[in-house]
């Protein structure tokens, strides 16, 4: 099948919210000196998600075995919830904005017509990296929500997507990822307590500070 035939077949989602989404590529027009920013952190801005994973899993070496579960879960949620996103994807096959709105303004390359809109990979991996952190670590998963919502708002400023291709993404990944997460911490606390004695504990649990002896003055 043809490139042509395919964006014929695919499910065009114009009709749902493309005025808000020419509102938002309007936005972008009107703001070129934010282009590539925006341009650089939609493509970029992810790392933020895996930066704040890894702290997650820093800080839980010292909150115990079933805090280090949920911290390398998080990955796994993440994953998991991105694989959904994906195969809902597939599913709906709904053809990218610059295809179906081509004359909007947009800051992005359009992809190839087999790569779909909805909905956001992008956004279902910072919808899910959100979920994941909230059983952690609270505060980072604040921090991770604030990035989130840019990182929605980012695909759509460039052209990428639809506002409902990222509130779908959200809708999906939100529980999946919470779900795997919960799941895997009940049966991932009793293999890290017992590998956090082995060759392994340096990675799974911080060493205790040790109470030295003071010296007479």
């Amino acid at each position: 099948m043809t490139a042509a035939a395919t964006a014929r077949l695919a499910f065009d989602g114009s009709g749902i919210d493309g005025s808000l989404f020419t509102s938002v590529t309007g936005f972008a027009r009107a703001t070129p000196w934010l282009n590539t920013p925006m341009e650089v952190w939609t493509n970029f801005g992810l790392g933020v998600f895996a930066i704040l994973m890894i702290t997650g899993w820093w800080n839980a070496r010292r909150r115990g075995t079933q805090a280090m579960a949920l911290a390398l879960a998080a990955p796994v949620g993440v994953a998991t919830a991105f694989a959904a996103a994906e195969i809902v994807k597939m599913i709906v096959a709904e053809v990218r904005p610059c295809r179906s709105m081509p004359h909007a303004y947009l800051v992005d390359a359009c992809p190839a017509p087999s790569d779909y809109a909805f909905p956001s990979g992008h956004s279902a991996v910072a919808a899910a990296s959100v979920a994941a952190l909230f059983l952690l670590d609270r505060r980072l998963c604040a921090i991770a929500a604030v990035f989130a919502v840019v990182e929605g708002f980012s695909r759509v400023y460039v052209g990428a997507h639809y506002p409902h291709d990222v509130l779908g993404s959200a809708v999906i990944a939100l529980p999946v990822a919470f779900l795997v997460s919960l799941a895997s911490r009940r049966w991932a606390t009793p293999v890290i307590g017992s590998l956090s004695h082995g060759a392994l504990r340096p990675f799974l649990a911080a060493a205790m500070p040790t109470v030295g002896t003071q010296t007479a003055r």
